[in-house]
């Protein structure tokens, strides 16, 4: 027998699929039940919607989980969401045939809002962005330890999904670093040392084609972070590779990453906006320059400085292409869109004096999936152009 759960009431009609329900269209419940409860949601008719997690702190008040009636969100749940999204990983994109690093559960992509897990060989990092993923976190690891038996954990939250979802997490900062293999190169995945969950997976598909175009060439990778673009192209056969980028710390996991597959690319602390205007003077150009900078902003009203400071960084970049070489350009950031990014790329090359024919455009790779009625998770953008 399923026991009852808190009911939130709408203050609208709802006629969107979509598995977020804003604070301005709940009714504030009677009973305020603590962030991340499972509840129903019913409407202005009474008529039962989902059922989900509520939060009266976040600007997401519900978060639908659930849309059959009969299915209570459990331990049970839990435990079916996670296989599936496993089985789509192993059984359908047979990655384990690839990597050992790949994203488990892509949050709203596979069903689970608020839930992002990947795993490095036997570690498994869990990110909490909602409440109610973390306050049922027993049953997600529960479930992970039935899809990876034996697997260690890395948890944490960024402090502004706490604070936005009112909830404290102190994650573990020692744990041990995984090595893992992608594609037969050999990586360090350190979450509780380099930025986010500790590798770039999403990566994986537009390193592998990238680095099959780059045997006796000249590479420049900027914002090189953990050396992934870089080792890659070393390891197959480019000529000269050069990485750059801001942090000292993950300069070193570079580094490493480049004596673990016996390559070596050289490696250089710095700012890309002077390190690159000094470059065009000096009139240095390399056959593939590839740049991958940080999430700009998650902040709707920062996307149009944000998309600034891309056009700006794309400019100095297209100046050290050599004529007829290749260009490999980024975005993280979600909330720019893909012909956002597009549209900036024609500016750019508009104003750096270069004409670009653009050969593909990608995005991450297919361990992290989105729906078609959550456009949210669909937030990396991969252009590949060639440089007149």
């Amino acid at each position: 027998m399923n026991i009852p759960v808190p009911v939130v009431r709408l203050k609208n009609a709802w006629r969107s699929s979509h598995p977020w329900i804003f604070q301005k269209l709940v009714e504030k419940p009677a009973a305020k039940p603590k962030p991340g409860t499972i509840v129903d949601v019913v409407g202005v008719d009474g008529e039962w919607i989902g059922r989900g997690f509520y939060n009266g702190h976040s600007r997401i008040a519900v978060r639908i989980l659930e849309t059959d009636q009969s299915v209570p969100v459990d331990a049970g749940w839990f435990s079916r969401k996670i296989a599936a999204a496993v089985s789509l990983r192993r059984d359908w994109l047979k990655l384990d045939g690839v990597s050992d690093a790949w994203r488990v559960v892509h949050s709203e992509g596979d069903g689970l809002s608020g839930l992002v897990v990947d795993r490095y060989g036997d570690l498994v990092v869990v990110e909490f962005f909602a409440a109610g993923m973390f306050r049922h976190r027993e049953w997600i690891y529960e479930a992970l330890r039935e899809q990876f038996p034996g697997c260690r954990f890395h948890s944490f939250a960024d402090e502004h999904v706490q604070k936005q979802e009112s909830f404290d997490f102190h994650s573990n900062t020692t744990t041990e670093a995984a090595v893992i293999t992608e594609h037969g190169i050999k990586f360090r995945a350190d979450p509780a040392g380099a930025h986010k969950t500790g590798f770039f997976a999403d990566q994986r598909d537009n390193r592998q084609w990238l680095s099959e175009q780059v045997e006796g060439k000249s590479v420049l990778d900027l914002c090189c972070n953990t050396g992934g673009f870089a080792v890659y192209a070393a390891a197959r056969g480019a000529a000269e590779v050069l990485g750059v980028d801001i942090d000292e710390d993950v300069i070193a996991i570079a580094k490493g990453n480049a004596k673990l597959n016996n390559v070596r690319p050289k490696f250089v602390q710095a700012d890309i906006f002077p390190w690159l205007r000094d470059a065009a003077n000096r009139g240095e150009q390399f056959d593939v320059v590839i740049l991958d900078p940080a999430k700009m902003t998650r902040d709707r009203d920062q996307v149009i400085p944000a998309l600034k400071k891309y056009l700006d960084m794309n400019k100095l970049a297209l100046g050290v292409v050599k004529p007829g070489g290749l260009f490999a350009t980024f975005s993280c950031t979600g909330l720019v869109a893909e012909q956002e990014f597009l549209d900036m790329l024609r500016r750019a090359s508009y104003f750096s004096g270069r004409t670009i024919q653009i050969l593909k455009v990608a995005g991450a790779g297919p361990d992290h999936p989105f729906m078609a009625h959550v456009q949210e998770s669909r937030y990396l953008k991969a252009v590949f152009c060639r440089v007149m």
